[in-house]
């Protein structure tokens, strides 16, 4: 499969990991804010996100979490560490998935509502690219209106720090 769609994925997995190196050195104050318009606080967001991206990963291999490994909205948060190391774990998961997933491939399952679904992997994918950059500017916003700078997760950053340095 193309280089674009890997290098796409492989940004989306830098500015995941670079929101939430970002949100540690942030206060419980800010990251307990929220704002109209957005999906919540800081914290429940990036749970959210977090899981979601597991769910595609899931969705497109067949390869479920058992109960207890999945992140819920309604358990305590379990800290920017442990969604740092599975948002880089199902990062790199989907970048192989972007290289090595047929275009025309149908995936069929059921949501955790139980509710079956039918898709081709490529809704799958772009909707998990769709999904994290949607979410992270919310973290973005929300931050972002207590006065504090915002790091850069664009596709131009990306593109200087990682892909024309030769990383």
């Amino acid at each position: 499969m193309g280089g674009h769609l890997i290098d796409t994925f492989r940004h989306n997995r830098w500015a995941n990991l670079r929101l939430l190196d970002w949100c540690a050195g942030l206060d419980d104050e800010l990251l307990d804010a929220s704002a109209p318009g957005t999906f919540g606080d800081a914290r429940t967001t990036l749970v959210h996100l977090v899981g979601a991206e597991e769910r595609y990963v899931e969705y497109l291999t067949g390869e479920l979490l058992p109960d207890e490994r999945r992140l819920r909205l309604d358990a305590p948060f379990p800290g920017l560490d442990v969604l740092r190391e599975r948002v880089d774990a199902s990062g790199a998961r989907l970048i192989e998935l972007a290289g090595s997933t047929p275009h025309d491939q149908v995936v069929r399952g059921h949501h955790l509502s139980g509710e079956p679904y039918t898709l081709r992997s490529t809704t799958l994918l772009i909707q998990a690219l769709h999904h994290a950059a949607e979410h992270r500017t919310h973290v973005m916003t929300v931050i972002s209106q207590h006065g504090v700078d915002v790091p850069e997760t664009d596709g131009w950053s990306f593109g200087v720090e990682v892909l024309d340095s030769g990383e």
